[in-house]
């Protein structure tokens, strides 16, 4: 049984082959497989660990190949199920030279969407010590209460909870639907990354302090913001501060936090024992961060995400070579 898991969206991104060109104008896109928390899946796969995913794909070829791209990624595909008669959803990517990006969802409906809470296994939950989850499977039933069922089973049976909302409002009925669900699930988990440009959404005008108390005091251990070639900022409660990205030439953003998430779940599972989110010192955490900023930058460097994570020899390499971004 994976030491890992996962549960959400697995699609095809369709990225653009052009750079700062509207989608409407692109000249091609580059097919990838992708979905956030399918690419935290792989992500922890290629840093040694046992990784396994749960979601739902269509019975079509788009949908064979995520499969295989997870397979390939040595990722468990025991709990993929195939839905009869539905499509695999696809996202079409324009990327921008400032590390921006539009996307265009079609998912009317998604196979993504239809996870229902009959296919979720307790038995393979319980097996786990992570599991990390997103709010977009939350946008539209029944996968909305098939991850409910997967995050309280998780948290029933005391695994690590991370949580990274991903923030797509275009995916949601309205803007007040996503933050309502978005604040739903928030309790159940121990460390919370939110992307800067999700922050001010998410937790209104409160400043980066305010909204780590706010989300302590709903028992989340710790949280993290990750602000792009700036780097990340990291609050536990005990220490708190900012850690510098890395100098890279950006082929394409898409994923980077997908990325920066896994290396730092793979580093919050290697703690000695006895070390927890709210134990860890600031030197430590520091060293973590470093570590996930790397893994971050390295998946820029190529098309699609699950081609571009980086194994953990690739970041080590990195690190003794690459240089911090100046100061924001």
């Amino acid at each position: 049984m994976p030491q890992a898991l996962s549960i959400g969206e697995l699609l095809i991104d369709f990225v653009s082959t052009a750079t700062d060109v509207g989608l409407a104008d692109c000249p091609g896109f580059a097919k990838a497989p992708g979905g956030a928390p399918a690419n935290v899946a792989c992500g922890l796969a290629k840093l040694g660990l046992s990784s396994g995913f749960i979601g739902k794909i269509g019975d079509d070829p788009f949908g064979d190949f995520l499969r295989s791209a997870l397979e390939q990624s040595s990722v468990d595909t025991t709990h993929l199920v195939s839905g009869e008669g539905c499509r695999t959803t696809l996202a079409f990517v324009a990327i921008r030279s400032d590390g921006a990006k539009d996307i265009v969802f079609y998912r009317n409906p998604g196979a993504d969407m239809l996870l229902s809470p009959d296919e979720i296994d307790s038995a393979y939950i319980a097996s786990a010590s992570l599991f990390h989850y997103g709010s977009v499977s939350l946008s539209h039933q029944p996968s909305r209460d098939a991850t409910l069922k997967a995050i309280e089973l998780a948290k029933q049976n005391d695994l690590l909870m991370s949580y990274d909302p991903n923030l797509r409002l275009m995916l949601w009925d309205s803007p007040t639907d996503a933050k309502k669900w978005v604040w739903e699930v928030m309790p159940y988990a121990n460390v919370v990354k939110i992307a800067d440009e999700e922050w001010a959404f998410i937790m209104g005008a409160d400043s980066l302090e305010a909204g780590c108390e706010r989300l302590f005091s709903l028992g989340v251990d710790m949280v993290v913001v990750t602000r792009g070639k700036h780097g990340c900022y990291y609050n536990n409660g005990a220490y708190r501060g900012t850690v510098p990205g890395f100098l890279v030439k950006v082929v394409d953003p898409l994923g980077a936090g997908d990325s920066f998430v896994a290396a730092m779940l793979a580093r919050l599972l290697k703690l000695p024992d006895g070390v927890g989110l709210k134990s860890c010192d600031g030197d430590t955490l520091h060293e973590l961060m470093t570590y996930a900023n790397a893994a971050g930058a390295l998946a820029t460097q190529r098309v699609g995400v699950i081609p571009a994570l980086p194994t953990t020899t690739e970041i080590e390499a990195f690190l003794m070579k690459a240089s911090p971004a100046p100061a924001s």
